[in-house]
């Protein structure tokens, strides 16, 4: 655990897609910029965002479905970084501005940033060759992921967005001569790609760069599996379980429990946990090593299913019929401790978590997550998420990217009952008017060394700032902060309050 863990701070939880900006979405240039500035006026340590992978209209935006465990998301490539760095001219970024707005616009900002990438390759392509930070970019990364990225997303675009397992056989099962030639024949389409994301990768090592310079680290996020239409599937099947053609032989999902008669089911493929520990790993420690890369401290979503994971035939429509799988455990995280000797990792814990999931985690001291908004239901004495609960190495939350905000918990899901109990366990009525900065009080007075709080709470808003509704496919990850309310007054605000409890 890095040493900063063992200290007491707070954060704030906001997704690059959410920073304004006038371009359509949130994106790594002067917002994101001015929000750490915030961060560090408010004496805030921690920056807590979403995966950066690519997303896609077509999988509902969701930073948690990607073509991608590695590649970073062009969307959030800043114009405004591209014209200072040369890739482009002001008056090409100046014909696609405008005003910010309250809501991601995801069709016009990918029009946006396609047209500027286009212009920034062919203005570049011809002087790569001479370019000593691309040469290393390629290399680093090339074998890792890049190469095999590339080619994935050269062939989508080639048969029409089409999955990868209804390719023609031969690039369906990455034939040696048929990737040969593709090589060959589409080498500056694969270069283009390589071009993006060396884009992109030093955009976010400069904002991070940004970032230690005001004393503020962030906090990554990794969703434990990948989509099955990723380069990731496609390239390493082997470590998937899949029949011979690709097609998943298990799907990935959660059984039935109080919030779902039916369970849910994901659809993932799922590991197949005995060839990835015969290779000691390597795939997964190469992923986690890629996301400190990005990251001093990774969130590991879904972290029971290190312990154990329930897997849905794929002809089920729900998760219902399932059965548990025990996970890799101990061996695999003793495996990534040697690898990387330091393990600046959360667990995510959250939901009907078993002795051996906790006895994982307290095994190689990393920290959970309690979340507040869980905590005054009928078993408030005895829910972990409970204040009087909570232990040292935690982090806690208000709530989180799939949480309504907590004026939007109030006034739409908590109920008469969820209110008194909250009215009781505070010593006072709470009323909308006050159980945001009662909630965010809460949440700072915890033992919990790390506090995070959504910024949709610091700014006190209610539903309609919601950034996820899990059960809802459509019209999630929009919000996006309002213009000029990252004000000095919220980050004194909220510095002061953060003081009070020692976190700052």
């Amino acid at each position: 655990m890095m040493e900063q863990m063992k200290q007491r701070g707070s954060g704030v939880l906001l997704h690059v897609t959410s920073l304004p900006s006038s371009y359509g979405i949130g994106d790594m240039g002067s917002g994101a910029r001015a929000f750490i500035n915030f961060l560090a006026q408010a004496g805030q340590r921690y920056w807590q965002i979403l995966p950066l992978t690519p997303t896609s209209t077509f999988l509902g935006n969701s930073p948690y479905s990607s073509f991608s465990a590695f590649a970073g998301n062009p969307l959030l490539i800043s114009p405004e970084r591209l014209a200072a760095d040369g890739w482009v001219r002001l008056a090409d970024i100046q014909q696609g501005a405008s005003p910010t707005l309250d809501r991601v616009d995801y069709e016009a900002a990918e029009a946006l940033k396609r047209r500027l990438l286009d212009v920034a390759w062919e203005r570049s392509k011809d002087a790569l060759d001479g370019d000593a930070g691309f040469a290393a970019f390629v290399r680093r990364h090339g074998e890792a992921w890049l190469n095999a990225f590339a080619a994935f997303s050269v062939l989508k675009e080639r048969f029409g967005g089409a999955a990868w397992n209804t390719w023609p056989r031969e690039y369906r099962d990455r034939e040696g001569d048929a990737l040969r030639a593709l090589r060959a024949e589409a080498g500056p389409a694969l270069r283009k790609v390589c071009f993006e994301q060396y884009v992109f990768f030093s955009q976010w090592d400069a904002l991070r760069e940004y970032c230690r310079g005001k004393g503020v680290s962030i906090i990554g996020d990794l969703p434990f599996y990948p989509t099955y239409d990723s380069a990731d599937v496609w390239e390493h099947r082997d470590i998937f379980q899949l029949d011979e053609r690709g097609e998943p032989l298990k799907v990935a999902g959660v059984p039935p429990d109080y919030f779902s008669e039916t369970g849910q089911r994901w659809g993932n493929p799922v590991y197949d946990w005995g060839v990835l520990m015969r290779s000691g790993y390597a795939w997964w420690v190469e992923r986690i090593r890629h996301n400190l890369l990005l990251a001093d401290i990774v969130r590991l979503d879904h972290f029971r299913a290190f312990a154990g994971y329930w897997v849905v035939p794929p002809e089920e429509e729900t998760a219902m019929n399932g059965e548990w799988e025990t996970g890799p455990g101990e061996s695999f995280f003793s495996v990534l401790r040697e690898s990387l000797h330091d393990l600046p990792i959360i667990a995510e814990d959250l939901g009907l978590i078993t002795q051996d999931v906790i006895d994982l985690r307290l095994a190689f001291d990393m920290p959970g997550m309690r979340v507040l908004q869980f905590s005054f239901g009928p078993d408030t004495g005895e829910s972990v998420n409970s204040l009087h609960n909570h232990c040292v190495n935690s982090v806690v939350y208000t709530g989180t990217h799939d949480n309504n905000t907590t004026l939007g918990w109030y006034e739409d899901d908590l109920g008469d009952e969820g209110r008194a109990r909250l009215g009781e366990y505070a010593g006072h009525p709470v009323g909308a008017r006050d159980v945001v900065r009662q909630m965010m009080r809460l949440a700072l007075m915890s033992p919990a060394r790390i506090c995070i709080m959504p910024m949709q709470d610091v700014l006190g808003l209610g539903a309609a700032a919601r950034m996820n509704t899990p059960s809802m496919p459509q019209g999630n990850w929009g919000w996006r902060v309002p213009p000029r309310k990252l004000s000095p007054r919220v980050a004194d605000g909220l510095r002061r309050m953060c003081a009070l409890y020692g976190r700052c």
